[in-house]
């Protein structure tokens, strides 16, 4: 999910995402509950993870982004979730 800005609505990334697989779903313009959420995620990462975390390299930061998501999806319960952890909450009620 992202926003409309200039690099998401090019025709390269659109290419990118199309060549990965991946559906782009974008924001709707001026909608703060869509934009409230990823501003929120990109905080969460930034604090819990890419100044949290020391590491060496550009590189070695880009290797490790999988292994830290699947631990906040998959082992990080979150308080608004009841507290589940992402995974579970998406699995449905348990």
């Amino acid at each position: 999910m992202a926003d409309n800005g200039s690099s998401y609505i090019a025709r390269l990334f659109r290419k990118v995402l199309r060549m990965l697989g991946i559906r782009h779903i974008r924001t709707r313009p001026y909608t703060l509950k869509t934009n409230g959420k990823a501003e929120r995620f990109i905080q969460t990462l930034l604090r819990e993870w890419a100044y949290a975390i020391p590491l060496q390299s550009s590189d070695r930061r880009a290797t490790d982004l999988p292994r830290w998501l699947a631990w906040r999806n998959h082992q990080s319960p979150h308080a608004s979730l009841a507290p589940r952890t992402p995974a579970q909450a998406l699995a449905g009620p348990t």
